[in-house]
């Protein structure tokens, strides 16, 4: 019974050993497979890396032959004037590509390619054909015709990618304005850089410039009235034979600019000659000793310091005699004259006498506060810095009074004189924009209500009675200063080339615009005639105010004399 019972038991462990073992077996198979996973997932890891970093090399190798794909110009919102008129957009252009190691024959590749690019640079892109680059580009921004062109001449190895140019509807229209871009179709000048730097180019560089996201940017630019300025200035540039012209038209109670231009410019369509010294805009980054436009801002800083009235009277009988210098009247009326006959003959002598009734440091303090030694706050990228004497003397202080020893911009000349006419409120200008309320709100007062009255007169009796006669425009009373300067060439003053600007405002009673026009170097326009603002930047005042006033919205006045027009002044 035992012996059975061992047998059975025997057999049993036996039988049982098999199990065991193969269970052992399948454990140990598992693990092995599982190493096997471990392995293989190791050396795709392995291989997965070391992919990457060859895809990574590889775009390297792109960027070291030239601009990439990741590298396909970005996407700009347009720019619009005040009344929604496109001033610059963006277009879907082609440019040409090149994969030098798909390319079977560079000689006759480049062969093909001159026949509709002649002008590729033959050594160079033979070089780069022949190179071992992954991605070069060869021509960017093509037109279609030339598109269609290459494209039919069936080269292997080179492409097209799609990418964004920027167009310019007007041309040179606003070009000192709206600026211009690079190939890039990044903003290198004018409101276009000024976009950029508001946030543009980073959105660009984090790939999130989406074109449906990008709302336009509405300048405070009327085309209309830009495009009679441009015309305008052009034309005078042409009749007197200036090197150079210039306006601007500025709305006195916002400070916002509504048309501004400078001839020669150019077109930022084909900016091949933008960088020119003569293309410089001349009204924001141009500085000129600005003449007897400046005798406005002498007048108003005796009115406002109460040293003078106008019935205040001054010897302008002789010269002024301070050393070695002499100062005269280009006119002169030999005799005793009141304040309102040295604004309206430009008197140098009584300017001068109206200037030492004040200190030399007030003198320098009021113009530092009406902005004429300050560089100009506004958003154009393209804006110089006035200069002026590092130490003003007596000799100084009589100078600068009627416009020579400082020099400034024109469109700052612009902004400090509307502060003259709008009730005595400096107002910064803007590009972009503006309400009464909003302009309010970052206006500094610099004159008195009552003295920006007094200028007011003054302005309008100088076109009635004055040298401004020529800027008269029926039904506007134009009021303004004309403004003559000799120019400095190796350090001393030139008689015979001349910078002529007018300055002036409308409706005179209430000016709601300046505008300010200049010529360099303008000659006479025929014989019998004079080459002083008098005879030439008046008239580009009074026809860019006659042609544009009621797009403004200023409608005219037939009628008489406003009686809001100050009269006397006790």
């Amino acid at each position: 019974m035992i012996g059975r019972w061992r047998k059975k038991k025997l057999e049993t462990d036996l039988s049982s050993e098999p199990i065991v073992v193969e269970g052992f077996a399948k454990g140990s198979g598992g693990r092995a497979r599982n190493r096997v996973r471990m392995t293989m997932l190791v050396f795709f890891s392995i291989y997965a890396v070391i992919g990457g970093r060859l895809v990574w090399l590889g775009s390297q190798e792109l960027e070291a032959g030239g601009p990439g794909p990741s590298r396909v110009t970005t996407s700009r919102p347009d720019i619009v004037d005040r009344n929604g008129e496109v001033l610059a957009t963006d277009l879907n252009t082609a440019s040409l590509f090149a994969e030098p190691r798909r390319i079977v024959d560079a000689d006759e590749a480049l062969e093909k390619l001159l026949t509709v690019l002649p002008d590729l640079n033959i050594e160079q892109t033979y070089n780069r054909l022949k190179s071992n680059a992954g991605f070069i580009w060869l021509r960017r921004q093509l037109s279609p015709s030339q598109q269609q062109a290459i494209m039919q001449l069936g080269i292997p190895g080179i492409g097209f990618r799609t990418e964004k140019r920027r167009f310019y509807p007007g041309g040179p229209t606003a070009a000192h304005i709206v600026g211009l871009v690079n190939i890039d179709n990044k903003g290198i000048a004018g409101m276009e850089k000024y976009i950029d730097e508001q946030g543009l180019s980073d959105l660009q560089d984090a790939g999130l410039a989406n074109p449906k996201d990008l709302e336009p940017v509405k300048l405070s630019i009327d085309l209309r009235v830009q495009h009679i300025v441009r015309d305008e200035i052009e034309q005078a540039m042409e009749r007197y034979k200036a090197i150079a012209a210039g306006a601007v038209v500025l709305n006195a109670r916002t400070g916002e600019v509504l048309a501004m231009a400078s001839v020669p410019d150019f077109d930022p369509n084909n900016p091949y000659n933008a960088h020119e010294k003569d293309r410089l805009n001349r009204m924001s980054a141009g500085v000129y000793e600005m003449g007897s436009t400046f005798k406005g801002f002498t007048v108003a800083m005796a009115l406002d310091a109460g040293t003078a009235n106008l019935n205040s009277r001054f010897d302008a009988t002789r010269p002024i005699q301070i050393a070695r210098h002499t100062i005269r009247d280009f006119h002169g009326k030999n005799r005793v004259l009141t304040v309102p006959e040295v604004f309206i003959y430009s008197s140098n002598i009584g300017t001068a006498r109206l200037a030492e009734t004040v200190s030399i440091d007030h003198h320098r303090e009021f113009f530092r506060r009406i902005g004429l030694l300050e560089r100009m706050q506004t958003e154009l990228p393209e804006v110089a810095r006035p200069t002026e004497p590092a130490e003003w003397k007596r000799i100084n202080q009589i100078t600068i009074s009627f416009g020579h020893g400082v020099a400034t911009t024109p469109l700052q000349t612009a902004m400090s004189a509307a502060a003259m006419v709008n009730g005595g409120k400096l107002i910064q200008p803007t590009f972009l924009p503006r309400t009464v309320e909003e302009a309010d709100r970052v206006a500094d007062p610099v004159i008195k209500p009552e003295t920006s009255e007094m200028m007011r007169y003054l302005f309008r009796l100088n076109v009635t009675k004055g040298s401004g006669s020529r800027a008269e425009v029926p039904g506007y009373f134009v009021g303004g200063k004309t403004g003559t300067a000799e120019k400095v060439v190796n350090g001393r003053y030139v008689s015979g080339k001349r910078f002529n600007g007018f300055l002036g405002a409308f409706p005179a009673h209430d000016p709601e615009y300046v505008v300010l026009a200049i010529l360099d170097e303008p000659q006479r326009e025929k014989p019998g005639t004079g080459a002083t603002a008098g005879w030439n930047t008046t008239y580009m005042v009074s026809n860019i105010i006659r042609r544009s006033a009621t797009l403004l919205g200023v409608k005219p006045d037939f009628g008489h004399e406003s009686d809001a027009l100050l009269v006397s002044s006790q």
